[in-house]
């Protein structure tokens, strides 16, 4: 028991590297964890002859190693985020009756990485490894709702493009809608993707409250009128909340 306050230790530096910017001084570890510097020196001497941080003598700062790297990318084969995203997705298909998927940021576009759908649906567009301008998409303005405003202007660059002739088409039409996202907790797109279809998303989130995933179900518009959309709405935040918890995330705030 007694290694267990190190093992911790160790995971809160773990934790601190990954979400900065970038190598970190000593000094900076120790104030931002509440260790005495000695300590610190010690506990990062000790991580770095395992390779889970390194240390970049020239700037007297400390960085994640190799073996930090090769535990992500094990993560990743792992397919986590699926396994725990599956069973929740089947219980909300069971509960609205319509097709859900479960989607990512990646850059600029939406990439779908699941899909459940109750019996005699007809299959979507976006199918499982289709990637989908994320401004269209519910599920990546549900997403881009909690990315800071630099980062959303360096991923719209240029022109907008468009599927249907609907949708933002400018950066700042695009900041409008986001911020009504993100204060509603929950996006809409209709007919952005697919005429006669619409979407509503919600976004499940790391333990930095940094957008992980998004959980989308999409509809024939006429089985599902606008005035019937928040109603429909409660069911996939609570999927996206239960993701949350699954991920050890938390919401923004």
């Amino acid at each position: 028991m007694s290694q267990v306050p190190a093992a911790r230790r160790a995971l809160a530096v773990l934790r601190l590297l990954a979400a900065a910017p970038g190598p970190l001084p000593a000094s900076a570890i120790a104030r931002s964890l509440g260790l005495p510097r000695s300590s610190t020196y010690h506990l990062l001497a000790a991580m770095a002859e395992d390779g889970f941080v390194t240390a970049i003598p020239e700037e007297r700062r400390w960085g994640l190693g190799v073996a930090a790297f090769e535990i992500g990318s094990a993560y990743l084969r792992h397919e986590p985020l699926e396994r725990l995203a599956r069973p929740l997705l089947r219980r909300l298909v069971d509960r609205v009756g319509e097709i859900v998927q479960l989607g990512v940021l990646h850059g600029a576009e939406t990439l779908y990485l699941l899909k459940e759908q109750p019996p005699g649906h007809a299959t979507l567009l976006t199918d499982v490894g289709v990637r989908m301008p994320a401004h269209l998409t519910a599920s990546g303005r549900s997403m881009l709702a909690h990315l800071p405003a630099a980062q959303v202007r360096a991923l719209f660059p240029g022109r907008f493009v468009d599927r249907t002739g609907l949708g933002p088409a400018s950066l700042r039409e695009l900041r409008r809608v986001l911020a009504e996202d993100a204060r509603r907790g929950w996006a809409v797109e209709d007919g952005h993707i697919t005429e006669g279809f619409a979407s509503i998303a919600a976004c499940a989130f790391d333990h930095t409250a940094h957008p992980t995933a998004a959980i989308t179900v999409t509809f024939r518009r006429e089985a599902h009128p606008p005035g019937t959309w928040p109603a429909l709405a409660g069911p996939v935040r609570d999927t996206a909340t239960a993701l949350t918890t699954r991920l050890t995330g938390r919401a923004p705030g």
